[in-house]
């Protein structure tokens, strides 16, 4: 890597014909080199849960490389387990090294808003805490060994519909608390080489040419030093996008954003200074990329371990799985006739469509996998359901006669690609119509009915759950997942995995239903903060399964919930432990999830909110405590009016669970505020407001304290029947106007409102 001095005297050295050329790619997956001066080119390739290295750097649907496809992000962010993920990010950078790849394109950190989007499998989760810390571990892993890695889709990236022109209106509350703290943790933890910015547009402005997302809130706010690169034809006016802050653009080679860039530095729409800036951003992780450690033998090139790490996907596959429903089926004990039901019994539907599709090194077939750990017992396969859409009830009715005489019945439904994947959303949360109809008619037809599910988003389930005895939630679980699910099945591995994202009853209960996908161009937010598993709790409204839910085969005691301090300073933050025993008789693992709830906030918040969690894994009969940090943001909410992070004074319950809806131990502590907030009181401000402003109170004793006198005359006494009013005259006036209330009472102040507030106002900020 080159220091500073180094790349401003190569830029001097620059012509501006370079500079500009330097900004936009070589091709669709290099950079720009510029050999004269020792500049390299870049090597990137689409991730994120495998490297998409194609042969020929022209191409974008060429068969790419083999390499090891590990489960998607929907499954990565189910294990809860940050350790876990890290050495996925480590296994992916060395075959990046391998396959002589410089950046991989990804971790993809956008929230899931709705359950339609498309590409939900590449992204982590409806909560943004969980997200943030997926996206760390996955980055600090690859970037551990000096690969780089391309944080997307920068911002609002929250489904496929319109995805290049769609308008995203969000709420500057919802933004910073929702859609950007899961790329502001990466950002600042994990220190990513690029950020990669988003199709559609945010507030009105494409994300590839909107200033204040990739300058003012990225680089001044956050602190981030890498590139900014567009997402593959992301870019509107190049200009533009380069006075915004973007530097690179994918793909090219694309001589006429070269031509409009020079033009526009000739004429003077571009200031020279700001290209120079977005070369030196683009030359630091151009050399930073080309220090990259060489593999084993020497070179790049050298092989990857290819068993090792089809063996950590396999771990990572298993300890993602959810189980759902089990009524003691599970694990199977030694059934000897096993009716194997489905098409991705043997076509292991195993990753989605898309810019991710990877060339797998190899592939688990389920059940090739699960014949190795059935022993002796005998295997019926029926696939139950075609690759098409087409119903075919003879494919049924095989399928029933199986399970009629098995011992019991496995069902291997997967969500099919023609539902699920890049460039469109789904229709719905269903299965196939045939699948649906398969499901019940086996489960009627034999009393031991397993179903396993592989797909990338919820699904409901309310039409067949009830009929079948254990679901297993497999997610797209990557090459090995076919071996994972049968370590599961079979007890070999007891499942661990937690759902990341609720599961709603019905599509209309969903939080984003009402507003998506928009229209005119324009999609609202109107759903505001309250995405996921925040709206469930508010409305009250009934899941299927609770965001951060799973079963196990064993059971998780929780006991002796403490706090380092029940009265603490924001600057301090305070430290909850509880202890966590394994009471049954298997080995297993659990995820502690810690909530917060402010029970008294200036602004609405959601009844609770995650806040921290940890993976321990016990013995039966161990005993271990969990220790779990909570900063000044645990609390915090972000104040529009402030443009900052507040935390109140005041109570907040701290909520230690198995999962959002599964709470078994609440501490209470007080939070003592250190910040020194402005007053944002105005001619339109309340009386309530003017009371909780500090310098707001002071300043309007005298005059409140007088009003309140007079009111009490007005009103005789409040809400009582000689009144005749019949209200409560301290709320009545908590929520008017001071001006007004004033305006009510100027001949007792012989001057008028106007006159009173302007001077009180004046008061308070001088």
């Amino acid at each position: 890597m080159k220091d500073d001095l180094s790349l401003t005297i190569l830029i001097s050295q620059m012509t501006l014909e370079e500079k500009a050329a330097l900004c936009t790619g070589e091709s669709t997956w290099t950079t720009t080199p510029v050999e004269r001066l020792g500049i390299p080119a870049m090597i990137v390739s689409d991730g994120p849960h495998g490297v998409r290295r194609v042969p020929n750097a022209n191409a974008i649907s060429q068969q790419s490389l083999p390499a090891t496809c590990f489960p998607t992000a929907s499954g990565l962010a189910a294990t809860w387990d940050v350790g876990l993920v890290e050495q996925m990010g480590q296994a992916l950078a060395e075959e990046c090294i391998a396959l002589d790849v410089d950046v991989l394109l990804g971790p993809g950190a956008n929230m899931k808003r709705t359950p339609l989007n498309g590409r939900n499998f590449e992204y982590f989760s409806e909560d943004p805490y969980l997200a943030g810390e997926m996206a760390v571990a996955l980055i600090s892993g690859v970037q551990s060994k000096g690969v780089g890695t391309s944080l997307k889709h920068f911002a609002a990236n929250n489904q496929e519909f319109q995805r290049f022109t769609i308008n995203a209106e969000v709420g500057e509350r919802a933004l910073r608390e929702i859609y950007l703290p899961a790329f502001e943790k990466a950002v600042k933890k994990a220190r990513p080489f690029t950020v990669m910015c988003a199709y559609n547009k945010l507030n009105g402005e494409h994300c590839s040419q909107n200033h204040r997302l990739l300058t003012e809130i990225l680089r001044n706010e956050w602190g981030f030093e890498g590139l900014v690169v567009s997402d593959w034809g992301a870019v509107h006016d190049r200009a533009a996008a380069l006075q915004a802050g973007l530097d690179l653009e994918m793909p090219g080679p694309k001589p006429g954003r070269v031509a409009s860039v020079i033009a526009a530095v000739r004429n003077g729409t571009l200031a020279e200074s700001v290209l120079d800036d977005s070369v030196r951003r683009i030359l630091r992780i151009v050399f930073m990329a080309a220090d990259t450690p060489k593999g084993a033998n020497g070179a790049k090139g050298s092989p990857f371990n290819v068993d090792a790490h089809h063996a950590l996907a396999r771990q990572i596959a298993s300890e993602g799985m959810v189980l759902l429903k089990n009524d003691g089926i599970l694990p199977l004990q030694n059934p000897q006739h096993i009716a194997v039901i489905g098409h991705a019994a043997q076509a292991a539907h195993f990753q989605g469509g898309g810019s991710s599709h990877i060339h797998a090194s190899r592939v688990d077939v389920p059940f090739v996998e699960l014949q190795k750990l059935a022993g002796e017992a005998e295997l019926m396969y029926a696939p139950g359901y075609p690759a098409d859409d087409s119903f075919q009830q003879p494919l049924i009715d095989e399928a029933v006669a199986a399970a009629r005489v098995a011992d019991v019945a496995l069902l291997y439904v997967a969500l099919p690609t023609y539902k699920e994947s890049e460039g469109y959303d789904r229709p719905d949360l269903d299965v196939t119509r045939q699948q649906v109809a398969l499901i019940k008619a086996v489960a009627a037809a034999q009393p031991h009915t397993v179903v396993i599910l592989n797909n990338g988003a919820p699904l409901a389930m309310s039409e067949w759950i009830d009929d079948v005895n254990a679901v297993l939630e497999a997610w797209m679980m990557g090459q090995a997942g076919g071996g994972a699910i049968a370590d599961v099945l079979y007890g070999k591995v007891n499942p661990s995995g937690k759902l990341a994202e609720t599961y709603a009853l019905k599509l209309t209960d969903t939080p984003a239903h009402i507003n998506y996908p928009g229209e005119l161009g324009t999609v609202h937010y109107g759903e505001g903060i309250y995405i996921g598993y925040r709206y469930y709790d508010a409305k009250g409204v009934p899941v299927l399964f609770p965001f951060g839910y799973g079963l196990s085969y064993t059971r998780f005691a929780y006991s002796n919930p403490t706090v380092s301090a029940h009265e603490f300073m924001d600057v301090d933050g305070v430290t909850v432990s509880v202890d966590v025993t394994n009471t049954g008789k298997a080995a297993g693992k659990e995820v502690v999830q810690v909530y917060v709830s402010d029970r008294v906030a200036q602004l609405a918040r959601p009844p609770k909110e995650l806040k921290g969690f940890a993976k321990v894994a016990l013995q039966p009969g161990e005993t271990k405590t969990v220790t779990i940090a909570l900063d000044f943001r645990a609390f915090a909410y972000y104040h529009p009016t402030y443009k900052q992070w507040v935390a109140e004074d005041g109570a907040f319950d701290i909520l230690i669970g198995s999962s959002s809806a599964d709470i078994r131990c609440t501490q209470t502590v007080t939070l003592q505020s250190t910040q020194q907030l402005p007053s944002i009181l105005n001619r339109e401000s309340t009386v309530h407001e003017w009371q909780a402003d500090p310098r707001g109170k002071v300043v309007v004793a005298q005059v409140f304290e007088k009003m309140q006198a007079q009111t009490q005359k007005m009103f005789s006494g409040g809400d009582s029947e000689e009144s005749g009013i019949g209200m409560d005259t301290s709320a009545f006036m908590d929520d008017m106007p001071l001006l007004n209330l004033l305006e009510w009472m100027e001949n007792e102040f012989h001057e008028p409102a106007e006159v009173i507030v302007h001077r009180l106002l004046a008061e308070v900020y001088t």
